[in-house]
């Protein structure tokens, strides 16, 4: 689907006429022939332009900007008229609109115009995406490719699951970007950053005043998908609640926002990600198997870095390279000895973790010659010299608040400072490991 269009226009074979003609080009469209029966589809749908008659038979077209603005604010809007005159074209491009054509109009015209408005709301709406391409040559990332390949230009629902830092967003994207709904909005919200209370506000939007802090009505992610692709990451932190009502959703197309009566529909391709188990979460009662059924008609299973042999210098080379220009230093390489400790690391943040070395390595190491040294002071790996250092205390209180603070900047090291990892990990609350950072007065930001 190209986009979504509302046509308002009084005259019924006008509405018809243009409806098929931008329907058989690839959009979808709703009519309306009034200001009020506008006003119920603007407020229940998302579009990406509104083809507007300044003459419709309950007022003038002109007085639905101002309401276009406030209820579809990235919305463009396309002036059209049998009567056109300088005024109206002025006030309608002061007053937002996208532009201003008269009738009798050029089909050519028509739909060059609507083309390129829908391209604007899109540039609008599409996250710049900066990450690198999916890059690799070993057997696992061949058989990814291949698979994103086949299914890209289905609508078919995706799970993609593998560990923290693997590339799942990115994963994700190259979907989308593949797909035929590429020129449409990808829509991400991470379930995990977001506690309970804030998730199905996120997700379904919301009316003014439905909650204390709603000062002003907002579209949800559910809304904004519409037409493109929804990605939800760590689903497997979505609450029971709002996984009851996500599969309303997605068996309907239907929802309404919080505070709301009126429905809203939206037609969007659902991709999931996470790292955890959905299988095991099922069992233990914290995810819903209907759901889980639904979202996992093709699933992807990212391997870890350390599974992808090769993979690990293309990529190490690559960050080497975009950071290099990024940050206007000369450029670096790595010594033999530098590639085999790399090979041979545990990656436990997998590419995360190595493009977040590759970045400190280019900012902070001096000269082109990376050894393995260097990535051995950076990485904090001197596993003897570490154990001997607790012997030079004398007390038995001492050396266990050092072994704990030297235990704690490894594992954090470990899984790239992500600290609900590391308190799943080492089996500590999260509360408890941010107190024992601030007693240790340890750096979290993965310097």
């Amino acid at each position: 689907m190209k986009g979504a269009l509302l046509v308002i226009d009084d005259e019924k074979n006008i509405r018809e006429t243009l409806a098929k003609l931008l329907e058989e080009e690839g959009y979808y469209v709703k009519t309306a022939e009034s200001i009020e029966s506008s006003k119920k589809l603007i407020q229940s749908e998302y579009f990406h332009a509104v083809l507007l008659d300044i003459w419709l038979p309950d007022g003038d077209g002109l007085s639905l900007l101002g309401y276009i603005k406030t209820y579809l604010p990235d919305t463009s809007v396309i002036v059209i008229t049998g009567h056109g005159k300088v005024e109206h074209a002025v006030r309608a491009i002061k007053e937002g609109a996208y532009d201003f054509l008269e009738k009798p109009f050029s089909m050519e015209r028509l739909l060059l115009t609507v083309d390129r408005a829908v391209q604007e709301v899109l540039r609008k709406r599409l996250p710049k995406v900066e990450e690198e391409d999916l890059i690799g040559s070993s057997k696992p990332m061949l058989e990814l490719k291949e698979l994103i390949g086949k299914i890209a230009k289905t609508n078919t629902n995706v799970l993609i699951t593998g560990e923290s830092g693997t590339g799942k967003e990115l994963v994700a994207r190259k979907i989308h970007e593949l797909s035929d709904r590429s020129n449409a909005p990808f829509i991400d919200i991470n379930c995990a950053s977001l506690p309970e209370e804030l998730i199905e506000a996120e997700l379904f939007g919301y009316e003014k005043g439905a909650f204390t802090s709603a000062f002003t009505r907002k579209q949800g992610k559910l809304e904004l998908a519409h037409g493109g692709t929804l990605f939800l990451d760590e689903i497997g932190d979505m609450s029971l609640k709002a996984q009851a009502k996500l599969l309303r959703v997605l068996e309907t197309k239907k929802f309404t926002r919080l505070g709301g009566t009126q429905t809203v529909y939206s037609e969007f391709r659902l991709i999931c990600a996470s790292n955890k188990d959905l299988r095991e979460e099922i069992k233990k009662g914290n995810f819903r198997e209907d759901l889980y059924y639904r979202i996992s008609t093709v699933v992807i299973s990212l391997p870890p870095l350390r599974e992808r042999g090769e993979d690990i210098i293309l990529l190490a080379n690559h960050f080497l390279d975009k950071f290099s220009r990024e940050y206007k230093k000369p450029a670096k390489y790595l010594t033999e000895e530098a590639k085999d400790l790399l090979m041979s690391y545990p990656w436990k943040g997998n590419v995360r973790e190595l493009k977040n070395l590759m970045e400190r390595l280019v900012i902070l190491h001096t000269g082109e010659e990376i050894k393995a040294e260097d990535i051995r002071r950076l990485l904090g790996f001197s596993p003897k010299e570490d154990y001997e250092t607790l012997f030079r205390y004398k007390d038995l209180k001492t050396a266990k608040q050092e072994f704990e603070k030297l235990f704690l900047k490894r594992k954090l090291k470990e899984y790239n400072y992500d600290l609900k990892k590391v308190s799943q990990e080492i089996n500590i609350d999260l509360s408890n490991l941010y107190r024992k950072i601030k007693q240790y007065n340890i750096n979290i930001d993965g310097g």
